[in-house]
């Protein structure tokens, strides 16, 4: 691998977000303001909004390492298409509480509780939910009901929305969000990166793992860079990954920009085939994981066929359970249905333990596909 060839003591430039990586940019130091604002009201909702990549997860995943867990209690949860119902028992399971039976007052009754227990403990409680704009307007509704538990004149629960660009239109615009537009006391859109800073972020990651001048780069290289990613920062990533493999199979300590022309062209290629391959996107992402967030984009095709194949697995598993879950709220009140009730209790607890082995795969799938892409594209370099 490249971080052996240039003495690195890891890979600087992976696609999962890494706290020990945040890079405070313009467009990031403001969003952290506004955060920091935000959670010194201790009430009411923060929202940040940016594209793909464009490091929402990164900074709250700094923002998760800096947390007092003596002093705020904090769940963080990645939304599917999820609905009032299915939300409040999304959030109970975040903040690791037991619901019994799968009513929407239990689970109410759960984390009011809990929220109750926190807050006599001195805890303040904070709940992240990311890729908001998957959310329905009734689970947001319902998140809005949440944050009128209250301790006396005490809010006991706050919240952070983070979402892609559509979410900020739907906050901003839909009728029916009035009254949760006016819990929202700060909010920010996470812009690309600067032309300048292109260089300054690239340097950043690199010293992280003890890089020291090898390689060195062309100056044209960062300008490039920037018109090829317009400063968003995952792309920028996958990019230099690929220029530091082509460089440690070339053997190459100095990065030009010939070299970066070669890497846009696989990366063009790779694109156009992945088009070509790739099936139809699934209509739903996974509820504990956020494919955009992780698998670089776009993947090669065999491996979109593997992860959409998981994908829709898992979708079916789900929609069963809810399928199921449906069936069992039905039967509760009818007395003689005992042993139909047992039947469908087996057969939810059967599905819930696949739903998690699934989830578990898919985790280890999307792990295998990154190390895979890095992998081929270095085989194929090689070739």
């Amino acid at each position: 691998m490249f971080d052996e060839f240039y003495g690195l003591s890891g890979r600087p430039f992976q696609l999962t977000p890494d706290p020990a990586f945040y890079f405070e940019s313009l467009t990031h130091r403001k969003a952290l303001s506004y955060l920091s604002y935000g959670l010194a009201q201790a009430e009411g909702f923060v929202v940040i909004t940016g594209e793909v990549g464009a490091g929402k997860s990164t900074l709250v995943a700094y923002l998760m390492a800096t947390i007092d867990p003596a002093r705020l209690t904090a769940a963080q949860i990645v939304t599917s298409k999820l609905d009032e119902g299915e939300i409040i028992h999304v959030v109970a399971q975040a903040f690791g509480l037991p619901v019994q039976g799968h009513d929407k007052a239990s689970a109410l009754g759960a984390i009011e509780s809990f929220l109750h227990d926190e807050a006599r403990a001195g805890r303040r409680c904070l709940l992240i939910v990311d890729e908001s704009q998957n959310l329905s307007i009734g689970a947001l509704e319902e998140l809005r009901m949440l944050s009128n538990f209250q301790l006396g004149a005490h809010p006991l629960l706050q919240t952070l929305l983070l979402g892609q660009p559509e979410f900020r239109g739907t906050l901003q615009d839909h009728s029916q969000l009035e009254q949760l537009r006016q819990r929202v006391i700060a909010t920010h859109h996470l812009d690309a990166m600067e032309t300048a800073e292109v260089q300054a972020y690239i340097e950043h990651r690199l010293k992280r793992v003890g890089w020291e001048g090898n390689p060195s780069f062309d100056q044209r290289v960062f300008a490039e860079i920037y018109t090829a990613t317009g400063g968003v920062p995952r792309r920028i990533n996958q990019i230099v990954n690929r220029l530091l493999m082509l460089g440690a199979v070339d053997q190459r300590s100095h990065i030009d920009n010939a070299m970066l022309q070669q890497v846009l062209g696989e990366l063009g290629r790779d694109a156009a085939s992945a088009r070509e391959q790739a099936p139809a996107a699934p209509q739903a992402v996974p509820a504990q994981a956020s494919v955009a967030e992780v698998a670089p984009q776009p993947i090669e095709g065999v491996a979109a066929a593997a992860l959409h194949a998981a994908l829709a697995e898992r979708d079916a598993q789900i929609a069963e359970l809810q399928h199921a879950i449906v069936e069992l709220a039905n039967k509760i009140e009818v007395p003689s249905a005992q042993n139909e009730l047992a039947i469908l209790r087996d057969r939810v607890a059967a599905l819930e333990s696949q739903v998690v082995e699934q989830e578990s795969a898919i985790r280890h799938t999307l792990t295998m596909l990154i190390e895979w892409i890095e992998t081929e594209n270095g085989a194929r370099v090689a070739a």
